[in-house]
């Protein structure tokens, strides 16, 4: 069940970054993960109640790390590459 959550929730990533061209994916996941980041300080500031919802959204975010991760990771290796 929690396999088939993710694979739905990776599916509604790729489905969105689609819009984008292919070179604006890191820029997009990047401002994604900062929206997360901000939203989940407003949360924490407002109420612990919303902690809760914290821990359910937190997978979400998972999509979003992976893609800039691979982005760092095929950015160091051009770097790495190129002399």
């Amino acid at each position: 069940m929690k396999q088939m959550i993710i694979d739905q929730i990776f599916s509604i990533y790729s489905q969105f970054l689609n819009y984008f061209p292919q070179n604006l994916h890191g820029l997009v996941s990047l401002a994604l993960a900062v929206l997360i980041v901000i939203g989940i300080v407003k949360v924490i500031r407002k109420d612990f109640i919303y902690i809760i919802l914290l821990v359910v959204l937190l997978p979400a975010s998972v999509p979003i790390l992976k893609n800039i991760w691979e982005s760092l990771v095929n950015i160091i290796k051009f770097l790495l590459t190129k002399r």
